[in-house]
């Protein structure tokens, strides 16, 4: 799969250079949040994350009470400053893809662990 993967990316960067390709997956134990309707995305490089988890939220359609987290898969949550193409340079994974996990607050633990972190 990872072979096929590669393929993809490869095609993908010839054809989109200045796109980020991002596979984004539902936290597996994720209760609260709705599925996405796909998993792939070719993003603006110069995308900021703040930029690209309101597109995701608006993908998924949320109440503005919903909490939502995006987390970059080797590493925990990212700056929402940081643009897609500097994510991509240091986090992207040895197939070419980004890949990002979303879910609610639950997965750290419940509300007071994300209060306490500023």
């Amino acid at each position: 799969m990872r072979a096929t993967r590669k393929q993809e990316v490869a095609g993908i960067r010839t054809k989109f250079p200045t796109k980020i390709p991002v596979i984004i997956e539902r936290y597996q134990r994720e209760k609260f949040l709705p599925p996405l309707d796909k998993t792939k995305f070719l993003v603006p490089q110069e995308l900021t994350m703040t930029q690209f988890v309101t597109i995701i939220r608006n993908r998924m359609t949320l109440l503005p009470t919903q909490a939502f987290y995006l987390l970059l898969n080797d590493s925990g949550m990212a700056s929402m400053s940081l643009t897609m193409a500097q994510l991509y340079k240091d986090h992207r994974d040895e197939d070419g893809f980004l890949y990002m996990t979303y879910a609610s607050q639950e997965m750290f633990g419940g509300c007071s662990s994300s209060k306490h972190s500023r």
